[in-house]
C-alpha cells in the first residue's frame, strides 16, 4: 500500500505472462497508516489459481489519510472481485459491460472526481489501484480476488507472488496449497527477498498429489532480515512445479459436471524442422539491439539439430537471403550462418512485406523442388522493431499478402523488439498463420529472452492434434484442433458434460508424428473423479466450471483477432457474456468500484490490451509509472521533481529501477568497495585444502589458457569451467554444471544466468536470491555472493567486485565432499596432496606436492570476500599456475 500526501495516485506497472500474485498495498510514509494484516490465499487446483488478497489497515493519525491499495496482478490473470469494509460496510466492485462503467466513469471526470482508470500493460503484470479516505481510528479491509490458468511452458508451471507491504506487517503470511491429481513430480521454490532468517518462516510439504507452502514471518524475523528497524521485505516469491505424465492420452480430471483435459505426453522424438529466421537490421536496430540479436541467433544457430534444415534473411529497405536454398544444419553450415550473422549491421528503412515474402517463397521453392523431409515441420520467425517504412507500408495489405502466400501450410511466429512497433500488428500477422506473438523487452537480457522464445518452439512433437469424446457425452467444449505441439507445453481442453453422460469418458488425441500417424486413448471414471475434488483446504467450489468458462474467453478473444468481421463479433458477444456471467475483468468488462458518500463516488478498472506504441518509450524502458487523475478527462505527460508532493492535473512518470524480469524492485544500494590496502589484492580463486588443518590455498593464474576445465568430479555430478583474464586478474566467465538436479549457472562480470529445463533466468549481482531446488540451493545476498550448495556437496562461491576493470572471483568450501574422481587446475589439489619438509629457515615458504609434482608456495596477505564484501585480510598460501 501506498500513502500518497496529500492526494491518491493511481500507480500502473509497465511489465509478460505465468500466475503471479503481487502484494504491494499501502504503503506508510510515517503519516499514520499501518498495515496489521497482509495475507494472501492461493490455491492452485489442477492448474487453476484462485488467488486472495487481504490487506488490513487502521489509521493512527489525528486527522484522516488517504490509503491506497496498490496491486500488481498477472497479465493473464482475470479480476473476479473487490471489495473495500469500512466501518463495517462493504463496498464491492461491479463489473459491467465496458461501455456502462466508461458512462459512469465519463460521469465521475465530470463531475470532477479523479476515477482512476488502470489502463497499463506491460513484462509480466499489470498494476490495480484504489484510493480510499481514512478516518482517525477507523479500520479499512481490502480484498482483490483473480483467477489464471497456470500455462506450462519449457517443462515448468510457475506462480509468482511479491511482497512488498514498504512496512513491518505484524500478521504477514502466504498460505498456497496446490492439488494436481496427476501427481505432483518436483517442486521448487526461489525467494528474492529469502534470508537465513527468514528462511525459517518457510515451510514446505509435499505428498503425492498436494503441496502446502506457508511463509509466516514474525515481526523479529522481518527487521532481522532488514537489519533495520523499519525497513520492510520487498521481492518476490516463485513457486515453480510440474505433474506426473506419461506417454498417453492425457488426463481427464471431472468435477461438478464439467471437464478438463490435458495432454502432454512425454518422451515423443522431435520431428526435423525447416526455419527460416527473418531479421530486422534497419537503422532502428543499431547499438545494443542488433548486438543483443546477434549473440542471440548465434546461440540459437548452436541449438539447431543436424535433421533441422534453415536459412537466414535479413532486411531493411530490402531483403536479401544468406544461401539461395534452405541448408542442412551440419556443424560446417552451422559456423558459416554465425560468421555471417556475426557481421550483420544496422542501417536503412523497414520492409517487412518484401522480407516476409522472400520467406514464404524459399519455403514454396524448395517444397516444389521436395526437398523438406518427410515429416518435417516448416515455419518462418520474424524479428522486427518498428513498422513497415519502405514497399508496402499498409499493415492490413501486408497481413493479407502474407496469410495468401503461407496459404496454411506453415507457421508463422512474430518477434516485436521494444514499443516502436505495433503489436497488435504482429499479433494478427501471426495468429492468421498459425503461430503467435512475443514482445522482446529492451534490456540487458533481451538476448536471453529471444533465446527462451526459441526453445519453446524449437522441439515440435504433433502436428495437426485433434480431441474427440464419447459421442453425445460433452458439449460446449473449448479449441479442440491444434497446429502443434512443442516439447515443454501443454494442450488443454475443457467442456461441460451433458445431463445424460455416460458413466466413464472416454476420448481419441489423434496426431502426426515425425513420419507416421499416431493415436492416444484415454477414459475417466466420472464418479471417481468427482470424489478427487471433494478437499475443501485445497479446492475453492466450482472451480472446473470457471476454468472452462476462463479459457473459453481467453480463446475467444484470440479468435476475435484473426476472424472475419461478421465472426469477430460473434466470438466478442459470447466472450462477454460469459464475462459478465462469471465476474471476470476483461478487456471486454470494467469493475466499478463504490466509495464512501462524500468521496470520489467511483473508480473503474479495466483489463489493458497490449496494443502497442504508448506503453513505453525509450529513455523510460520497461519500468513502472505512476498516473495521477485528471481532471479534463485526458492525461498529459511530464515528471514530477523529487519530493513535490502537490497535486498536478498531468500524468507524473516516476521510472523505478527494475530488475531483469521487470517484476521486482530492484535493490537501490550499490555498493563498491575497494581492498583495504593498494598492496594488499584479491585472490581470483580460494581453496580450502583437505585435511584437518583446513589451510587456504590463494591461487594466482599468471597465463591466460583460453577456456579451462577448473574441475570435474563425475561422483559429485559438478563440472566447473572459465576463462581466466589476466589483465582484471580475474575470471571473464565462470560457468558451473550440476546434473543433479540438471542446472547450469553461467556467471560473467556483468549478470548471472541460471539454465534448467531449456529455460534461462537472469539476474544482477547484488540482487537477493534463495532458491531451494531438489538437491541443490543458489542464495545471493546483497553484497553480491552468490553460493551453490546442496546436501553433501562442494559449495562453490562466485563473486563480482563490482568494478568493471575486475574479473570473477572463484572460492571453494566443504571440499571434504569431493570424491576421489575430482580432476581439473583446480581440481587436482584434491588429489593426493602433501607438503614437503624443507630445509629453508624461511617458514614463509613451502612446497605442495600434487599428484607427485611440486609447486612452490609462500605466504602472503590476501582479501577473502568469503563472507562477502568488504572482505577481510588473510594469510593464504599463494601459487602461481
Amino acid at each position: 500500500m501506498k500513502v500518497p500526501v496529500p492526494v491518491p495516485i493511481c500507480s500502473i506497472m509497465l511489465v509478460l505472462p505465468l500466475l503471479l500474485a503481487v502484494l504491494q498495498t499501502v504503503t506508510a510514509q510515517k503519516n499514520g497508516i499501518h498495515i496489521y494484516s497482509l495475507m494472501v490465499d492461493s490455491k492452485v487446483s489442477s492448474r487453476f489459481a484462485h488467488t486472495v488478497i487481504t490487506s488490513r489497515v487502521v489509521n493512527r493519525a489525528d486527522e484522516a489519510q488517504e490509503a491506497i491499495f496498490d496491486m500488481e496482478l498477472p497479465k493473464k490473470a482475470f479480476i473476479t472481485n473487490f471489495s473495500m469494509i469500512i466501518d463495517g460496510v462493504t463496498y464491492p466492485g461491479n463489473i459491467k459491460e465496458k461501455a456502462a462503467a466508461q458512462e459512469q466513469y465519463s460521469a465521475a471526470v465530470a463531475r470532477g472526481e479523479s476515477a482512476g482508470l488502470v489502463k497499463a500493460t506491460g513484462r509480466k503484470t499489470e498494476q490495480f489501484q484504489v484510493s480510499v479516505s481514512v478516518a482517525p481510528a477507523a479500520k479499512v479491509t481490502f480484498e482483490l480476488v483473480y483467477e489464471e490458468l497456470l500455462k506450462r511452458q519449457l517443462g515448468v508451471y510457475e506462480l509468482l507472488l511479491k511482497v512488498r507491504p514498504q512496512q513491518l506487517v505484524k500478521h504477514l503470511q502466504m498460505d498456497i496449497h496446490i492439488f494436481e491429481p496427476q501427481g505432483i513430480r518436483f517442486l521448487e521454490t526461489e525467494s528474492t527477498f529469502m534470508t537465513n532468517e527468514l528462511a525459517d518462516a518457510l515451510t514446505v510439504s509435499q505428498n503425492e498429489t498436494k503441496a502446502h507452502i506457508l511463509f509466516k514471518p514474525t515481526l523479529s524475523q522481518q527487521q532481522k532480515s532488514s537489519g533495520q528497524q523499519d525497513k520492510a521485505l520487498d521481492g518476490n516469491f516463485i513457486v515453480r512445479y510440474d505433474v506426473n505424465r506419461t506417454l498417453s492420452g492425457g488426463s481427464i480430471q471431472i468435477e461438478n459436471g464439467y471437464f478438463v483435459h490435458y495432454f502432454a505426453p512425454e518422451d515423443l522424438p522431435t520431428m526435423p524442422k525447416n526455419v527460416i529466421f527473418v531479421i530486422d537490421k534497419s537503422g532502428s536496430m543499431s547499438g545494443r539491439k542488433i548486438e543483443q540479436t546477434r549473440e542471440a541467433l548465434i546461440k540459437i544457430l548452436s541449438d539447431l539439430s543436424p535433421k533441422d534444415q534453415f536459412n537466414l534473411i535479413t532486411f531493411s529497405s530490402g531483403a536479401t537471403q544468406w544461401k539461395p536454398s534452405l541448408v542442412p544444419a551440419s556443424p560446417e553450415n552451422v559456423n558459416k550462418a554465425k560468421s555471417y550473422a556475426t557481421g550483420i549491421q544496422a542501417a536503412g528503412g523497414t520492409n517487412i512485406n518484401d522480407a516476409m515474402l522472400m520467406a514464404v517463397k524459399l519455403l514454396e521453392s524448395t517444397n516444389q523442388a521436395e526437398l523438406l523431409p518427410e515429416g518435417s515441420i516448416s515455419f518462418i520467425i520474424l524479428l522486427t522493431d518498428g513498422d513497415p517504412t519502405v514497399g508496402e507500408t499498409n499493415p492490413t495489405s501486408i497481413q493479407k499478402n502474407v496469410r495468401e502466400a503461407i496459404g496454411g501450410q506453415y507457421s508463422l511466429f512474430c518477434l516485436g523488439f521494444g514499443f516502436d512497433v505495433s503489436y497488435a500488428f504482429l499479433e494478427k500477422l501471426a495468429l492468421d498463420n498459425g503461430g503467435l506473438a512475443r514482445r522482446i523487452y529492451e534490456d540487458s537480457d533481451s538476448a536471453l529472452q529471444l533465446q527462451d522464445f526459441y526453445q519453446e518452439v524449437a522441439n515440435p512433437v504433433l502436428t495437426k492434434v485433434a480431441f474427440q469424446y464419447t459421442s453425445n457425452a460433452v458439449e460446449e467444449v473449448t479449441q479442440d484442433n491444434f497446429r502443434l505441439l512443442f516439447k515443454g507445453s501443454e494442450m488443454v481442453v475443457a467442456g461441460k458434460l451433458r445431463d445424460k453422460s455416460p458413466d466413464v469418458l472416454s476420448a481419441r488425441v489423434g496426431g502426426k508424428m515425425y513420419m507416421q500417424n499416431i493415436t492416444f486413448q484415454t477414459e475417466s471414471n466420472v464418479a471417481k473423479q468427482e470424489e478427487e475434488f471433494q478437499s475443501p483446504k485445497y479446492i475453492f467450489h466450482n472451480f472446473m466450471e470457471r476454468l472452462w468458462a476462463y479459457l473459453t474467453i481467453q480463446q475467444q478473444l484470440e479468435q476475435m483477432v484473426s476472424a472475419s468481421e461478421a465472426d469477430s463479433q460473434a466470438f466478442k458477444t459470447r466472450a462477454l457474456n460469459l464475462s459478465l456471467k462469471y465476474n471476470f475483468v476483461t478487456p471486454l468488462t470494467s469493475m466499478v468500484i463504490t466509495k464512501p458518500e462524500g468521496q470520489e463516488q467511483s473508480q473503474v478498472a479495466e483489463k489493458p490490451v497490449e496494443d502497442g506504441h504508448h506503453l513505453s518509450r525509450p529513455g523510460i524502458g520497461n519500468r513502472p509509472f505512476r498516473i495521477t487523475g485528471s481532471s479534463s478527462g485526458y492525461f498529459r505527460r511530464g515528471f514530477r521533481k523529487q519530493g513535490d508532493s502537490a497535486f498536478s492535473p498531468q500524468v507524473v512518470l516516476e521510472p523505478r529501477q527494475v530488475e531483469l524480469d521487470d517484476t521486482e524492485t530492484q535493490n537501490k544500494e550499490r555498493i563498491i568497495t575497494e581492498p583495504t590496502s593498494a598492496s594488499i589484492q584479491a585472490s581470483p580463486v580460494l581453496l580450502t585444502l583437505p585435511g584437518p588443518s583446513n589451510d587456504t590455498l590463494c591461487v594466482d593464474i599468471k597465463h591466460s589458457q583460453g577456456p579451462m576445465n577448473l574441475l570435474s568430479d563425475p561422483d559429485q555430478g559438478i563440472e566447473v569451467n572459465g576463462q581466466y583474464d589476466t589483465k582484471k586478474a580475474g575470471f571473464h566467465w565462470i560457468k558451473v554444471t550440476f546434473k543433479n538436479p540438471q542446472v547450469q549457472v553461467l556467471a560473467s562480470p556483468e549478470h548471472v544466468v541460471v539454465t534448467r529445463n531449456r529455460r534461462n533466468s537472469a539476474y544482477k549481482w547484488k540482487e537477493t536470491l534463495f532458491s531451494v531446488l531438489p538437491g541443490l540451493k543458489m542464495t545471493m545476498d546483497k553484497t553480491g555472493l552468490l553460493l551453490l550448495s546442496g546436501p553433501d556437496k562442494v559449495t562453490i562461491g562466485l563473486l563480482s567486485l563490482d568494478d568493471p576493470g575486475k574479473g570473477l572471483l572463484l572460492f571453494l568450501r566443504d571440499t571434504d565432499h569431493f570424491s576421489s574422481h575430482v580432476n581439473g587446475t583446480l581440481g587436482q589439489f584434491y588429489q593426493d596432496v602433501s607438503w614437503e619438509m624443507t630445509e629453508v629457515a624461511d617458514d614463509s615458504q613451502r612446497t605442495l606436492r600434487v599428484q607427485g609434482k611440486d609447486f612452490s608456495v609462500t605466504r602472503k596477505l590476501k582479501m577473502d570476500y568469503q563472507e562477502g564484501l568488504p572482505g577481510t585480510e588473510i594469510s593464504c598460501w599463494s601459487v602461481e599456475l
